[in-house]
């Protein structure tokens, strides 16, 4: 599956299961870690875990490794590497902290497609 078609697919799992602020950014000129970054925040802490759950689900159904999940226990930022796509939960509070579109500023932001 391309990476375009499956970071969309990710971001309607996202979507199903309340997460706010959605974001995709397109990596692809600017770092060499993954094509996109999906990006979103949870209200509170089961509601970040199961996003992630979803995430996971969605990268299993596809047959689709997911090389590392940190952050899930504590669920204030769970970071889901799923090799072309890194998927960025945040709980609400930790997001405007880190504000990674901002550190990310170069790269360009694409339109969700839910």
């Amino acid at each position: 599956m391309e990476s375009k078609q499956f970071v969309d697919q990710i971001a309607k799992a996202c979507d199903d299961k309340r997460a706010e602020g959605i974001v995709i950014l397109d990596m692809q000129e600017v770092s060499l870690m993954a094509d996109y970054f999906l990006i979103c925040d949870g209200s509170n802490e089961r509601q970040v875990q199961a996003i992630a759950r979803e995430v996971k689900d969605v990268a299993d159904k596809e047959a689709i490794d997911v090389k590392r999940m940190e952050g899930f226990d504590q669920a204030r930022w769970v970071l889901v590497d799923l090799g072309n796509v890194v998927c960025h939960i945040f709980h609400q509070d930790e997001r405007h902290y880190y504000n990674l579109e901002k550190l990310w500023g170069d790269a360009p932001q694409l339109e969700v497609n839910l």
